[in-house]
């Protein structure tokens, strides 16, 4: 993370030592110019990065990302630790977790940055560029959740490849092709959901399916599902939206700023401890690869 330059104290002279020095003046001038410059050039007027400016700068890795088989799990284990309300699958009850189709599409990031980062780290261009997004739209939905690209990327080659699973590709406007279905979840080695969108979105009218590169159960979507694209639709198989709404659901579960609080969002999207290592050495990787 960039740290912020050392504040800029005032200096008191010493009136007793104080002699004529224009030489030494002239100097002390052009040097707080060059303070002011700097000071004026490192902040934003307003604090704030502008639509103008490219947002490459305001990406940063879930700060809590540690080696998946050491202090994590000796600080808590996340399969007993966690309260009945961040292991839910966000019940109905869950404060604004209705799927919003919003028409505003999210902040992007910078290109270069998506290519560079996209040859260091092997993720699809396109798949990252949703990934960044994601982050960037919480930062300004949730600041205090602290999700991170990489966290969202992780969960992403976790689930289906970054939208690769089954020979699937992801499209220039981020939608899936072929759909992405899991298998029917009838109980028969997996978990026993009975349907919940008449076959909507996962085209099953008996069973539940998991939908799209994120890998949703159809009754969450109707909750968290976001059109963080802008084209109308809050829909499963389209990257953009899935990127946004899987760090939408993450955040649910609190914030992620430190190990704990890491650990308990990733395993409230799939309760195994497990799971929660894989992605955290994905995440890891993904972290390790920016340089």
């Amino acid at each position: 993370m960039t740290s912020l330059p050392p504040s800029f104290r005032e200096r008191r002279r010493d009136r007793d030592r104080l002699r004529p020095d224009w030489p030494g003046r002239v100097l002390a001038i052009i040097g707080a110019a060059a303070v002011v410059v700097a000071v004026v050039a490192f902040f934003p007027h307003d604090g704030r990065v502008t639509e103008a400016a490219p947002l490459a700068s305001a990406l940063r890795e879930s700060i809590a990302v540690l080696p998946a088989h050491g202090a994590v799990r000796s600080e808590t284990s996340a399969a007993e630790d966690l309260s009945d309300a961040a292991a839910s699958s966000l019940g109905g009850s869950e404060p604004g977790m209705q799927a919003i189709r919003s028409g505003v599409a999210s902040p992007q990031p910078d290109a270069e940055w998506v290519g560079r980062l996209s040859a260091a780290t092997g993720i699809p261009p396109r798949a990252l560029r949703a990934y960044a997004a994601a982050q960037l739209r919480t930062d300004i939905d949730d600041p205090g959740c602290g999700v991170g690209w990489n966290t969202i990327a992780a969960i992403g080659a976790v689930e289906s490849g970054h939208g690769t699973h089954g020979g699937a590709s992801v499209g220039v406007d981020g939608r899936v092709s072929p759909a992405i279905l899991g298998p029917a979840l009838d109980g028969d080695g997996v978990a026993l959901i009975a349907d919940t969108d008449g076959g909507a979105l996962d085209g099953d009218t008996r069973w539940d399916r998991a939908v799209g590169p994120m890998q949703f159960i159809p009754e969450t979507w109707q909750r968290v599902g976001i059109d963080a694209d802008g084209d109308g639709v809050a829909d499963p198989q389209d990257i953009d939206d899935a990127a946004a709404a899987t760090a939408r659901y993450l955040c649910a579960a609190g914030s992620m700023t430190d190990a704990v609080g890491w650990r308990r969002a990733v395993f409230s999207y799939n309760h195994l401890d497990a799971y929660v290592d894989d992605v955290a050495h994905q995440a890891n990787t993904y972290a390790a690869a920016r340089g």
